[in-house]
């Protein structure tokens, strides 16, 4: 486990989709990135600020149910679902790929996420590319962002 941030940089959705299809078993996470969040490998709950037993992240793995749709789309929607992250949580948050052990979940139902492996970084290009992909689809769906009323 390394908590260096000189990680490659994913600057594509094609990029993403393709470690995606190659690779089973990697999340997404929104952060300062691993030289910060490796030190501890724990998130805290922000409403409790209780110490969770790995770092909150979200899976990429494709779903059975998705069957032969496109692996951008469902990339580009992991990653919009999410993307109110870095405004929400200040300068310095940006998205990065990493393998690991799920130990639990948090609040939220998302995977906690030991034994960290840092694979990537994701560029924002490929942030605006997912929102580009979402807008382009029929129906509209929002990120996962709480607004309160």
């Amino acid at each position: 486990m390394s908590g260096s941030d000189d990680l490659p940089v994913m600057s594509t959705l094609a990029e993403v989709a393709r470690l995606v299809e190659r690779h089973q078993g990697l999340y997404v996470r929104w952060s300062k990135g691993p030289g910060t969040d490796l030190d501890s490998v724990s998130s805290i709950d922000e409403l409790t600020g209780v110490p969770m037993p790995g770092l909150s992240a979200n899976p990429l793995d494709v779903e059975n149910w998705w069957e032969d749709r496109s692996v951008e789309l469902w990339v580009a929607r992991r990653l919009y679902d999410y993307a109110h992250l870095p405004h929400d949580k200040g300068p310095g948050v940006r998205p990065w790929v990493l393998r690991g052990r799920e130990t639990g979940r948090g609040p939220d139902n998302e995977p906690l996420v030991a034994d960290v492996e840092p694979l990537c970084w994701i560029a924002d290009e490929v942030i605006d590319a997912a929102r580009d992909e979402v807008a382009r689809q029929e129906r509209e769906w929002g990120t996962l962002r709480r607004g309160g009323r």
